[in-house]
């Protein structure tokens, strides 16, 4: 009598690394389905390790958006350059975004630990729907000869190009292991911490120059009542004058992000929702380690 061989379960880390503004969200929210990393135009939007599950009966992916690679000037920016280190040392395979106009990466050291690892590294060069055949195919050259044993592919996060045969790639070379997270689940992150981060997206949206990177949001309730969810938070900002322009004249700036972020919120969570916002004075809240920690930017 003959027995089927039962095919391994495959599972791994798959960790999006590259310079700030290059489409690592975008690429991360394609390959997982869902919005769980913010998107902006405005660089370094990404502050902390996003995870996000793929599951199948035979294999789970564990992707992982990182924040840009930079070199840091303040506090804040070390802790998400430990999030990016961290990244490093856990993967399984690594996928190296870069954008058509880039040459090399934002941060070099991250660059040569890259070229000179043993695991299987994917040079993805995003945008591609910005430039001719041409000048792509020299693109791919480019990084191959930077990288010779990478695989180097192109692709458009935006507009899902090559995205499928991206996961086809990925898949079959994930190492031989069970789940390192229950089937169900999309996320490690909580609920507060998505809530936070659709709030602060508006931020970004609604404000320029400092504003967005002086901000910081903190969700200190969320209770559901009957069929309304009740969501309280802070918007932190490091100056009296930056208060002022996030609150905006009659409360008009605080009332338009807090009209966005609720929409948004509502169709996340599939709940209506009251949205309460306060804007507060935080000073230098970016180069203190012990408000860092409790914001999760330092363990």
């Amino acid at each position: 009598m003959s027995t089927k061989k039962e095919t391994p379960h495959r599972a791994g880390f798959v960790n999006i690394i590259g310079s700030p503004n290059v489409g690592k969200s975008t690429l991360m929210n394609q390959l997982v389905g869902e919005r769980l990393s913010i998107i902006n135009k405005k660089a370094q939007t990404t502050r902390h390790r996003i995870m996000g599950l793929v599951n199948e009966p035979n294999w789970q992916i564990v992707y992982s958006d990182t924040p840009g690679v930079l070199d840091p000037a303040y506090k804040l920016q070390e802790g998400m350059m430990k999030f990016v280190r961290t990244a490093l040392q856990d993967a399984d395979l690594i996928l190296l975004v870069t954008d058509i106009n880039e040459d090399d990466l934002a941060h070099p050291e991250t660059f040569a630990k890259i070229a000179n690892m043993k695991i299987p590294v994917f040079v993805l060069v995003n945008k591609i729907d910005l430039a001719d055949q041409g000048y792509v195919a020299s693109r791919l050259t480019y990084w191959q000869e930077k990288i010779p044993r990478a695989t180097v592919a192109p692709i458009s996060a935006l507009h899902g190009f090559n995205i499928e045969q991206l996961l086809e790639r990925i898949v079959e070379h994930l190492p031989v292991n069970p789940p390192y997270f229950p089937k169900d689940e999309l996320t490690n992150k909580p609920m507060r911490f998505f809530i936070s981060e659709i709030i602060r997206e508006k931020i970004l949206t609604h404000f320029k120059q400092e504003i967005p990177y002086s901000c910081e949001v903190v969700v200190n309730a969320y209770v559901v009542e009957n069929s309304i969810v009740k969501i309280r938070a802070d918007i932190r900002v490091a100056r009296e004058s930056q208060k002022q322009i996030v609150i905006g004249k009659g409360g008009s700036m605080i009332k338009r992000v807090g009209t966005d972020a609720r929409r948004d919120i509502e169709k996340f969570i599939g709940q209506r929702v009251f949205l309460d916002l306060y804007v507060k004075v935080d000073k230098d809240w970016r180069d203190d380690e012990r408000k860092l920690k409790r914001l999760g930017y330092i363990e």
